[in-house]
């Protein structure tokens, strides 16, 4: 079973290196379904581990200084205490004691879906947009992010969106992420909002993990085990990921992501 954890964390690793999405997507479910961990435990282990292995991203990004901190507060001060509440509130109704498995693969399914979607039609929604500039609706989205009071709003409320869903089944903070500041932050470059979105990701699923180990729904031998695996996975995916197109592989990981999402559905 040790080794199986291993190659789990070494597979996710290569997805994560080659992509730079699929860590919690994928993580999992692969522990739910390939290795029947209680739900609970999946999320609060896999939350430590995603938060561990894409903390070396922090660094680099800042060292070549795009990470838009602003935007970073804006999102923790969402997403941080919507972590809080929502451990509080599972704790207090059972989640140590496995009282929230359906709940948890549940969500888990439509945030699979989401991810997914999020995934396959970023670049379909912005042409969308920017061809229907003009229409009421679409102008009301604008007028949303030119308005800096209105915009950061938005951001605090999508980061704690973002801080329940993550909580509850440890996807979302990737893509879904991105592809929000992607509209609500035109001008950042792509490069600043990866950065960005990890730099919201990391701190966020370190909380969430830490709140489940608090209620003993982290297994530290089983993420040893993964890390184990995803530290040279990482290594390994950057280096496939140079030489496969982006073009392939995304849409590859969506189509994944969305079989997973709908069996957690079913």
């Amino acid at each position: 079973m040790e080794w199986g954890f291993i190659l789990a964390g070494l597979f996710v690793g290569i997805m994560v290196g080659m992509t730079g999405v699929g860590g919690g997507s994928l993580m999992t479910p692969i522990l739910i379904f390939g290795f029947s961990i209680q739900p609970a435990i999946a999320v609060g282990t896999d939350l430590l581990f995603a938060a561990i292995t894409k903390s070396g991203g922090i660094w680099a990004y800042w060292r070549h200084g795009v990470v838009k901190w602003n935007v970073v507060t804006r999102l923790a001060a969402g997403s941080i205490p919507a972590t809080l509440l929502t451990l509080w509130v599972m704790n207090q109704t059972g989640m140590h004691e496995g009282e929230h498995s359906e709940i948890i693969t549940k969500a888990l399914g439509v945030a699979l879906v989401l991810t997914s979607s999020a995934l396959l039609l970023k670049g379909w929604i912005g042409r969308l947009l920017r061809a229907q500039e003009g229409h009421p609706v679409v102008n009301a989205l604008y007028k949303l992010r030119q308005d800096e009071g209105h915009k950061a709003i938005f951001t605090i409320l999508t980061g704690a969106g973002l801080g329940v869903m993550v909580t509850i089944s440890s996807v979302g903070a990737g893509a879904l992420g991105a592809v929000i500041l992607l509209f609500l932050y035109p001008r950042m470059k792509g490069v600043e909002i990866v950065a960005t979105d990890i730099a919201h990701a990391v701190p966020l699923t370190f909380v969430a993990g830490l709140g489940h180990s608090a209620v003993g729904t982290v297994d530290w031998s089983l993420l040893l085990y993964l890390l184990a695996g995803s530290l040279p996975g990482i290594l390994i995916g950057s280096h496939l990921g140079v030489r496969i197109s982006d073009q392939v592989m995304r849409p590859l990981l969506a189509v994944i992501l969305v079989l997973v999402g709908i069996k957690c559905l079913l």
